[in-house]
């Protein structure tokens, strides 16, 4: 071991020694890890800190406001407010086929690119 960590292991053996790591918050309790197999190893770090900040993706964004609409629409007695949310969740259905679309023509891999070369054909 290095010195470094000969250190740290004579600290952590004196701070509990101490009873430093007595009654901590979620002692005897289950971490809770994230399943994060689904990110690229090299995007983790920055998913971890866009989620931590808050940010959504604009298609989870879209997906949140369909299902806000919906139950808006479910709760809502009056006609006319039910007509404009419909029309609103149509809107917003659309916007977020699009950005789908969107996205699977910027990924990369055979079949947007097989999809790219019969869409040029076609066209």
């Amino acid at each position: 071991m290095d010195l470094i960590s000969l250190l740290a292991e004579e600290r952590i053996k004196q701070a509990e020694a101490n009873g430093e790591f007595r009654n901590l918050p979620g002692a005897g309790k289950p971490l809770e890890l994230e399943d994060l197999s689904g990110v690229p190893e090299d995007m983790r770090m920055s998913y971890k800190i866009l989620k931590n900040a808050g940010y959504i993706p604009p298609e989870m964004e879209l997906q949140k406001e369909i299902v806000a609409l919906r139950d808006l629409l479910h709760v809502c007695t009056n006609d006319t407010e039910r007509a404009c949310y419909r029309k609103r969740i149509s809107e917003k259905e659309i916007q977020y086929e699009a950005l789908l679309q969107k996205l699977k023509r910027n990924s990369p891999g055979t079949l947007s690119q097989y999809r790219e070369q019969i869409e040029h054909k076609l066209t």
